[in-house]
């Protein structure tokens, strides 16, 4: 895992550094809160699922932002995760106007429940996986922490009748076109951000374990959006490739979606599965358009004079 550590680590770097014009201190401290998941626990009992309030300045009300994270290979690193998503992505929300919501799903952190997103999929060598991964339970698994952060949500005072965006990144992007498929009340539109599963970029970079699964995955899920919904994927993504995302699409798109692929250029460090950590100049203006395009958000979209 060093060299995703690296990528990661760079990804990171560049955050902080460039993606910002201005000092660390502007973003501000994120609130700790629970998200109750009924029978998630020990036993069936509720598990309390943290995750990371981010508020706008102003006074609102504002739409929300649901934000879900990725995945990473071994337990000592999802164990170890704290912040699910980058400063470029904070700045980036807060700047329009988006109350950011940003749970730590069952199996990461230190939220417990084992590894229930777990998938099997393994790579020996490039191109060769030794298990038929179960994609679909992945999504499933998931999905239900994302459910139950949107019922609490739409349970909060300054979320209770306002509009939902998803964004997922890596598996939490796959886990989002999941929960786009059931149109869940209040969520409005999604965005992918180099949303899959089962890639290793140590022992198979830009080749994934049974890619042809997600394929009909996502043609499923496909068949059963309303939800407007943007996909985005840069060319050296070293876990899918440049190739099988588009196959992705194409087959989740020949359902009549409402949705758009953009194909990101290659990202300078090597790191394009980490598009949505890297500065905001690399994906910012697709994301202003598809926004822009939401009706349910007009006049909602702003630039606080207050913006970090």
């Amino acid at each position: 895992m060093w060299r995703e550590c690296r990528c990661y680590c760079r990804a990171m770097l560049l955050a902080l550094s460039l993606v910002l014009p201005v000092r660390a201190a502007s973003l501000p401290a994120p609130q700790e809160v629970t998200i109750p998941l009924p029978g998630a626990g020990l036993f069936g009992r509720t598990l309390d699922m943290p995750a990371l309030l981010y508020r706008p300045a102003g006074d609102g009300p504002f739409p929300v932002l649901l934000f879900s994270h990725g995945r990473a290979g071994s337990t000592q690193e999802r164990h170890q995760l704290r912040y699910p998503l980058g400063r470029s992505q904070i700045a980036y929300w807060l700047a329009k106007g988006f109350i950011i919501v940003a749970p730590i799903r069952p199996g990461y952190g230190n939220t417990g429940g084992g590894d229930p997103e777990y998938h099997s999929a393994h790579m020996l060598a490039p191109g060769q996986c030794s298990s038929h991964p179960d994609y679909r339970h992945t999504a499933e698994a998931g999905s239900a922490a994302l459910q139950a952060a949107i019922r609490w949500i739409g349970q909060q005072p300054w979320g209770a009748g306002q509009p939902i965006v998803l964004e997922g990144q890596s598996v939490g992007g796959l886990l989002t076109v999941a929960v786009g498929a059931s149109s869940p009340p209040g969520v409005v539109a999604y965005i992918n951000f180099a949303g899959g599963a089962g890639g290793n970029p140590e022992k198979s970079p830009g080749q994934s374990c049974e890619p042809q699964a997600l394929t009909a995955l996502y043609a499923d899920f496909g068949r059963h959006t309303v939800l407007p919904n943007l996909w985005l994927y840069a060319e050296n993504d070293q876990y899918w490739g440049p190739d099988e995302p588009v196959a992705w699409h194409q087959a989740f798109a020949a359902g009549g979606s409402p949705t758009r692929f953009v194909h990101a250029a290659a990202v300078a460090d090597g790191d394009g599965h980490g598009l949505s950590r890297h500065p905001a100049a690399l994906w910012a203006a697709t994301l202003d358009d598809f926004l822009q395009s939401l009706p349910v958000l007009a006049g909602r979209l702003h630039e606080p004079a207050t913006s970090p």
